[in-house]
């Protein structure tokens, strides 16, 4: 195994430095690309000719390429070689925003963001799996990982803030041309920073479990859209749904008899794997629903601009980069299991203590105060759930663990906003219906926090 940390390293010397710096502004760009256009689709929209209908596909082609093949990618990082598909995938997204901000037609467009999606399911796992096997377990990774969330957070933040400006001084195109220099630039330095990984023997890749786990992930994006678009009652969407479970199940068969499986089923056997990812799931489907909340809750509420909420929401990115900075130092002093259960009981108090919002700007004290603390809470936890998913796991097998990991982001990520949407839609007034599902959100992340309690406490995992 060429292991890109040197085993053991005690320290973070030069060379460690910049590869935490190359791998963090990738990450960081990621995800940005997530949340920069959510602002700008009104826009691009009447620009390209989108329907209102079809204006949900550009979010909806991004996160079923993005969700759907982000383990099989992560599997064969471990398999091919973990700098060599950080390296193609980080070409395919240069390109693919290019083509994306020089679209001509829905099509085009709709292509550039399917291209996205892949690029960012290759890069994604590759990058995070160069951390961990950089970075040996103990204080440096949890550090590295640390510093990862909370670049990570505060793209989504930060995303959201620049797709505004861009599109107010520039252009929408801007939101797509921003990236192209980035991936540019960590293209002319990894090759000479990142060393190779991947295993010297190299198994055969599992095709019927990459077919079931990548078309099962599929089906329950698309049904979660769906839903998110037509209501949890649609036919189409329980269909897809449905279909969506039944070839994950099919998956974890195919798994438990494989010779080579994809994920084997002693690993997602695993606690610290199956309840990590568990807190991390919850973790991502409540802080980024919660920001959709409050979206709707600044514009349609307090008749906030765009740009207005988005800027609001950089207490939220404060609170990320504080958490993630923090949480490393939480966990050296107590444990995975401990961080988990603080920032859980941390998110889920600032959460609850938002269904004191009214309807006039005079509350907008309590929002930037709680999305705050919540920020650091959620940072907590999401540190501590990539910490856990990944430890006691040999280095041959962090890409397939970062993959789960990724997958598990992906998928909590584009949960959220359908399930609190078709919550406050079931109210005659948005402002009952938002305060309805802020109490269902706090009520999710509570249970994610019991999760923890009951099933990681028998087993230290830090």
């Amino acid at each position: 195994m060429g292991g890109i940390g040197g085993g053991g390293a005690a320290r973070l010397d030069g060379r460690l430095r910049l590869v935490l710096v190359v791998l963090l502004v990738a990450q960081f760009m990621l995800a940005v690309d997530f949340s920069i256009l959510n602002v700008a689709l009104p826009v691009i929209g009447e620009g390209l000719g989108f329907s209102l209908s079809g204006l949900q596909w550009i979010a909806t082609a991004f996160a079923l390429s993005a969700a759907g093949f982000t383990l099989l990618f992560g599997r064969i990082a471990d398999l091919f070689g973990r700098r060599r598909l950080f390296l193609a995938g980080l070409a395919v997204l240069g390109l693919s925003s290019l083509a994306g901000g020089l679209a001509t037609s829905p099509e085009m467009l709709l292509t550039a963001r399917v291209f996205q999606g892949l690029a960012t399911a290759a890069v994604t796992p590759a990058g995070l799996s160069l951390l961990t096997t950089s970075f040996p377990e103990g204080p440096l990774r949890q550090k590295a990982l640390g510093l990862n969330g909370a670049l990570m957070s505060a793209g989504f933040t930060a995303g959201a803030v620049l797709g505004g400006v861009l599109t107010d001084l520039l252009s929408w195109r801007w939101a797509f041309f921003v990236n192209v220099p980035v991936a540019l630039a960590v293209l002319a330095i990894a090759p000479t920073v990142i060393k190779e990984s991947r295993p010297a023997a190299r198994p055969k890749l599992d095709l019927p479990g990459a077919a079931t786990v990548t078309l099962g992930l599929l089906a329950l994006i698309y049904g979660l859209t769906r839903a998110g678009e037509h209501g949890w009652g649609s036919a189409t969407a329980l269909i897809w749904l449905a279909a969506g479970v039944l070839l994950l199940i099919a998956f974890y068969a195919v798994e438990s008899r494989a010779a080579s499986p994809l994920v084997p089923v002693s690993v997602l056997k695993k606690r610290t794997v199956a309840w990590g990812n568990t807190a991390g799931l919850i973790a991502f489907l409540t802080e980024t629903s919660l920001v959709f909340l409050m979206t709707l809750y600044l514009q349609e509420v307090l008749d906030f601009s765009p740009l207005a909420a988005g800027l609001s929401f950089g207490v939220l990115g404060l609170g990320t980069v504080i958490g993630g900075s923090l949480a490393s130092r939480v966990i050296a002093a107590t444990s995975t299991r401990t961080t988990l259960i603080a920032g859980g009981l941390l998110q889920a108090a600032a959460t609850l203590s938002l269904v004191a919002l009214g309807t006039s700007a005079g509350g907008l004290w309590l929002l930037l105060g709680a999305t705050f603390a919540g920020g650091i809470g959620n940072m907590l936890v999401i540190v501590g759930f990539m910490v856990t998913a990944t430890t006691g796991l040999p280095d041959h097998e962090q890409g397939m663990a970062t993959g789960l990991a990724t997958m598990t982001q992906q998928i909590g990520i584009t949960m959220g906003t359908p399930i609190m949407s078709a919550i406050a839609a079931a109210h005659t007034g948005i402002h009952s219906g938002i305060t309805t599902a802020i109490v269902v959100n706090t009520a999710i992340v509570l249970a994610g926090t019991l999760t923890t309690v009951l099933f990681l406490g028998r087993e230290r995992t830090a």
